[in-house]
């Protein structure tokens, strides 16, 4: 009983459609629309053929209607699956066809076999001997055209077979046994063939299936940031190409845009990159709760983040859109229990009125970030005409400052820096300038930032530093000399050892060298710049911190660094006299440097007014236009023989 249960649930399995795998029946569609109505051709031309040889031996019906009967049917089963060469319904028609097929095989078997074998008793032995070679043949090229169907295929085989050796057994010929064995011995060959085939194309199409999946996966992750799920650069600009294409042809404005974080740096360094990691992953949290389907959203890697946004209606609009991202992002963040705040820039650009391609939008957005960065950090900048005119400023400047000759063109001013306590000038900060003989005066702001952008700073710090010292050493030692550095210059050890190398170059005291780092080039990477200031501080230079309060370094982080001054940015200065806000902002800043036992420098003071407040609050150190613009280097012998109330 077992048995017989076994063998019956092996047939169930042989004649099943795989009805849970629709890639499966959707790979039997195809081939059998590819190869059945080559079975039905055969069929009928057979047919034919056989009709011819009997035609003038049986009766009418056996040689004309039943043939004409089941050519019809051949016809419309070819003309069936012709129309749908090439075609791919739904799973659930599929099925439907399969099965359909697989039920009308069974008459359509017992319909030509017993047609045929009606024909034996007509004609003699070579007659005879046609009709058993017909069955032969025809089932053999019925069994390979539907070998991708394997139930239809044992049906056909099974009827036709099972009639075809029944009958020939039967007729007691020698011969026409032999047959009978013959073709009971191939079919069992072809049927166990075709069983190996079938399970070969079926492990092929699982196979195909899985490589597929595999390949679609690894297409996926190449097009997605592992970290937060969203596209990658990759797919950034791949959808950005598609989204002008769709924009172009629908004459419509579409909006690129670049987002960077402000203050994601110290964080990350403070707590690590796991934390640095979770943050990331909230704030695509955060802007992926923002944009509608109008807009895409990618992480072009690090904390930068970008924004395609299609059919754009107008500035104001797009600018409302910026600014509810910054807004969001501005939200504290809780990590770890503890509450971090962090800031976001943003560019954005827009096609066809400014961009006129891909390149060209990605160019204006990353440009409209750096001016946002620079000069509106933690707010939405779109490019505009008067960001067009600076870009197409500072390519010519860019392009200049490549072929020029910074030792002969660069030169250096000196801003002089006093001490209220009536000790006069007490230092001068060193100012950069450069004549270029195709560009004329070029403005520090405009060459500065194009040099740090572009990665030339450091070719401009070793030649100013060098002329810096050489007039710093003809003042009064009493005298120091305040140098700038770039966040490149704090960037390696390598870099700060040229600057080492060339102040020992000089013969110039190291300790009457300030050298001011900006809070920008501290949060760049707070331990690099812990190892160059240490470098530094053990030549014996100071340290000042330059534009402090502008940036996001926290307290925590200025303790870690071996800082010998504060200068307070001039933003804070101008018109404090009159504005509350900035008279406790520099009162507190004041007071955090004693604290921290800094001196302090306030910048910018450009007006009695402003003097007197700073007074008011204790400042001992200042600098600004109220006492002297900066002035070339053969001047500051003369400012430093002139009292200062003559000045």
């Amino acid at each position: 009983m077992a048995l017989i249960k076994g063998l019956g649930e092996r047939l169930r399995a042989l004649m099943a459609l795989p009805r849970d795998d629709p890639r499966l029946l959707r790979a039997q569609y195809t081939a059998l629309a590819r190869q059945l109505p080559m079975m039905y051709f055969i069929l009928v031309v057979n047919t034919w053929i056989l009709v011819a040889t009997h035609v003038h031996l049986a009766p009418l019906a056996l040689t004309l209607v039943v043939p004409a009967l089941l050519t019809a049917v051949s016809i419309w089963r070819t003309s069936y699956w012709w129309r749908r060469r090439g075609q791919m319904p739904d799973d659930q028609e599929i099925h439907a066809s399969l099965l359909r097929t697989a039920v009308l095989s069974l008459p359509v078997a017992v319909g030509f076999a017993a047609w045929s074998l009606s024909l034996y008793p007509y004609g003699d032995d070579y007659a005879r001997a046609h009709v058993a070679f017909y069955m032969a043949i025809t089932v053999i090229g019925c069994i390979f055209s539907m070998m991708h169907l394997r139930c239809a295929a044992l049906i056909t085989s099974a009827v036709v077979d099972t009639a075809f050796i029944l009958f020939f057994f039967n007729t007691g010929t020698p011969v026409l046994v032999a047959c009978a064995v013959n073709i009971l011995l191939v079919s069992v060959a072809m049927l166990v063939i075709l069983n190996s085939h079938y399970n070969t194309f079926t492990r092929l199409v699982a196979e195909q299936a899985r490589s597929e999946q595999l390949s679609d996966e690894n297409l996926r992750l190449a097009h997605e940031d592992s970290l937060t799920g969203l596209p990658n650069r990759r797919q950034f600009f791949t959808a950005l190409g598609q989204a002008l294409e769709r924009a172009q042809q629908d004459n419509t404005r579409l909006a690129v845009g670049i987002l960077d974080l402000d203050g994601f740096k110290p964080i990350n360094d403070l707590y690590g990159h796991s934390v640095g990691d979770s943050l990331l992953v909230q704030v695509g949290e955060r802007l992926r709760a923002l944009i509608d389907t109008r807009t895409q959203l990618a992480r072009l890697g690090g904390d930068e983040f970008a924004l395609i946004i299609e059919r754009v209606e107008s500035d104001a609009q797009l600018l409302a859109f910026g600014q509810m991202i910054c807004q969001v992002l501005a939200v504290p963040i809780t990590l770890t229990d503890v509450p971090v705040q962090i800031g976001a820039s943003l560019g954005v650009t827009t096609y066809p009125d400014r961009a006129a391609d891909a390149e060209q939008a990605f160019e204006f957005a990353d440009y409209a970030l750096y001016q946002s960065k620079r000069n509106h950090r933690g707010q939405v900048s779109v490019f505009s005409e008067q960001h067009q005119a600076q870009l197409e400023r500072d390519i010519l400047t860019e392009q200049a400052l490549r072929r020029a000759d910074l030792d002969a063109e660069l030169a250096v001013v000196f801003q002089p820096i006093i001490a209220l306590d009536g000790r006069g000038t007490v230092a001068f900060e060193a100012l950069a300038r450069w004549h270029s003989p195709h560009l004329g005066f070029v403005p520090p702001g405009q060459f500065i930032s194009v040099a740090e952008r572009i990665g030339m700073i450091n070719q401009l710090t070793v030649p100013l530093l060098r002329k810096a010292l050489a007039t710093a050493s003809q003042w009064p030692g009493d005298v120091r000399l305040s140098f700038n550095l770039s966040a490149r210059d704090c960037g390696s050890p390598q870099a700060a050892q040229v600057l080492i190398d060339t102040i020992r170059a000089s013969g110039f005291d190291p300790a009457r060298l300030d050298l001011e780092i900006t809070e920008t080039a501290v949060m760049q990477d707070l331990q690099q710049v812990q190892l160059v200031i240490a470098m530094f501080r053990e030549m014996g230079c100071g340290i000042s911190l330059d534009d402090f309060g502008t940036g996001y370094s926290s307290l925590s982080q200025l303790h870690a660094l071996a800082l010998t001054k504060l200068k307070v940015d001039r933003s804070f200065v101008s018109d404090m006299h009159i504005n509350p806000a900035s008279f406790k902002i520099v009162k507190s800043l004041l007071a955090l440097s004693a604290d921290m036992q800094l001196d302090c420098i306030v910048e910018g003071v450009e007006s009695a007014q402003e003097l007197s407040a700073l007074e008011s609050l204790g400042a001992k150190l200042v600098q600004g236009y109220y006492f002297a613009k900066p002035m070339p280097a053969q001047q500051t012998l003369v400012w430093l023989e002139t009292p200062l109330c003559e000045v």
